[in-house]
């Protein structure tokens, strides 16, 4: 199920067609009012916000199901074009941050990116062998990484990451002490290219090296990319 929050009606009309002949199920609101009640009944696999809505902002909202349901995915869908703005709702944790005038097959596209890498994650917490816990240091800090059980925990602390800061951090983890490209990081955690990509991958690891705590775990390569740095790893049952 995908919701739908979107106050135009033909714009709203136009994303569940075409989301619905890719075979989807749709959900539409017009207004923040009953989103939260909805997801209280049945939580989507994704949502789509608008930004500006009769009743509310769709940051705010986005504020507010990041709170009540961590992890759930969303993206923006909003006329709202400014980098500050972007940036602003990558922070909140979207998965995705798309501009008005848009391509619905394009939306279609990201759609079905983001839906298939909490699949995979999905998939590879049910497949991952019993050696999947690896256990991180970094001078008086530790990191735990835990594909099977889909968890992380920084000095004790479970850190809940939304789908793409979960597959930036296997990624570069799994790459420990090689330097990664942004673009790199773009096309195997994101899956797409766009313009402004280095703006989506620096906003993404920002937001992941919030939740990981105090250690510089992920070192930023001046003019190049990231790299994933630890004194002490091993691998635990």
């Amino acid at each position: 199920m995908i919701y739908i929050v979107e106050d135009n009606d033909a714009i709203r009309e136009l994303i569940s067609t075409y989301l619905e002949l890719e075979g989807y199920k749709t959900h539409s609101f017009s207004k923040v009012e009953g989103v939260i009640e909805a997801f209280a009944f049945k939580q989507p696999d994704l949502c789509i916000l608008d930004v500006m809505l009769p009743d509310g902002n769709g940051f705010s909202l986005a504020k507010t199901i990041a709170l009540k349901y961590p992890g759930s995915p969303f993206l923006f869908l909003t006329a709202r074009e400014s980098e500050s703005d972007r940036i602003t709702g990558l922070e909140l944790g979207a998965d995705d941050y798309i501009v008005k005038p848009f391509s619905p097959r394009e939306l279609v596209l990201r759609v079905n990116n983001i839906l298939k890498r909490n699949a995979n994650s999905s998939q590879s917490q049910k497949t991952a062998d019993k050696t999947s816990k690896k256990e991180w240091y970094l001078e008086n800090h530790s990191l735990c990484i835990d594909e099977k059980a889909h968890e992380v925990f920084a000095d004790g602390i479970e850190a809940k990451l939304t789908a793409v800061e979960w597959a930036i951090l296997l990624y570069l983890s799994n790459n420990e002490g090689t330097v990664i490209s942004r673009e790199k990081i773009l096309g195997e955690c994101l899956d797409y290219y766009h313009d402004g990509s280095d703006k989506t991958v620096n906003t993404h690891v920002k937001n992941l090296r919030a939740k990981l705590g105090d250690a510089p775990w992920i070192e930023t390569v001046r003019g190049f990319g990231y790299k994933f740095s630890a004194l002490k790893a091993k691998s635990s049952l």
